[in-house]
């Protein structure tokens, strides 16, 4: 499967975030992408009154513009995460949308994150979004794909999850903030790569992105063995990276941690099925 990684820079402006966003979908289709991942917040500033004034519903024009992109341009598109709005509730939603224009994945951020900024301002996701409470893995011709959002991925019970539930690849649309993401942005997708034995790919805006603090970047994708298989700078740009998601098995079968488990002695609750495995 050829991924496009879309490291864009946002602005103030959600209707120039959108056309941002298409126009670099459009060009990673033109260049052979047959799956391209949006940033976290791709349409708005990552500031709570910006969110809440750019909340959209499924039925609205915006996902509309998504779903017609994706058929336009034939190819899936993941589109990182948007305010959602369900009533009074909001929640941070990533979209997937298949190259025949249908919804069929939509991940609500599970684990939300809280921080106190340099100026000494509290941000805590909870004082605006609510979470979701699904794990998400959704099915493609290229194999079963997990997808969660930023804070998601400090949490590795998730990924046995999804692993146990057939993801070859986890997409993780993300704003880390310059000092986590200098600490932590590639240990951490390449331990979940390489403890999962599965793809991973960590998309997020260009350094000069609108928004309450200055993003990390650097977007990546790592392989099941743990190494970097692309990074991007601090700019605005396009990956493009091959993934052979079918060498999962090989993988597994070189080093077998998952099926090396204890489950005698510990093991996680798939809420899904009611099962521990």
């Amino acid at each position: 499967m050829r991924l496009a990684l879309l490291q864009m820079q946002g602005t103030i402006d959600p209707r120039e975030n959108l056309a941002r966003a298409l126009a670099h979908f459009e060009r990673a289709a033109g260049e052979g992408a047959e799956m391209a991942v949006l940033p976290e917040m791709f349409l708005c500033p990552y500031q709570p009154q910006a969110m809440r004034a750019c909340a959209q519903t499924r039925d609205g024009p915006v996902l509309e513009c998504l779903r017609t992109a994706a058929r336009k341009n034939r190819a899936w598109l993941v589109a990182g995460s948007l305010p959602e709005r369900v009533g009074e509730t909001l929640f941070n939603t990533s979209f997937v949308f298949s190259p025949q224009g249908q919804l069929v994945a939509a991940h609500r951020k599970l684990h939300l994150f809280e921080t106190r900024l340099a100026d000494g301002t509290l941000f805590r996701e909870a004082d605006l979004f609510s979470p979701g409470d699904t794990a998400t893995v959704f099915d493609t011709p290229f194999g079963r794909i997990g997808l969660c959002i930023c804070f998601d991925v400090r949490f590795p019970e998730l990924f046995r999850l999804m692993a146990h539930r057939g993801a070859r690849l986890v997409l993780v649309p993300a704003i880390f903030t310059q000092a986590t993401g200098a600490a932590h942005w590639d240990l951490l997708f390449r331990l979940r790569a390489a403890d999962f034995q599965l793809f991973t790919a960590g998309i997020g805006p260009a350094k000069g992105t609108a928004g309450a603090y200055a993003p990390y970047a650097h977007s990546i994708c790592c392989s099941p063995w743990g190494d970097v298989l692309c990074r991007a700078g601090e700019d605005e740009c396009l990956s493009l990276v091959k993934l052979p998601l079918e060498a999962v098995e090989m993988y597994r079968a070189r080093l077998p941690l998952l099926s090396g488990r204890r489950t005698d002695l510990y093991g996680i609750w798939d809420a899904k099925t009611d099962t521990v495995f």
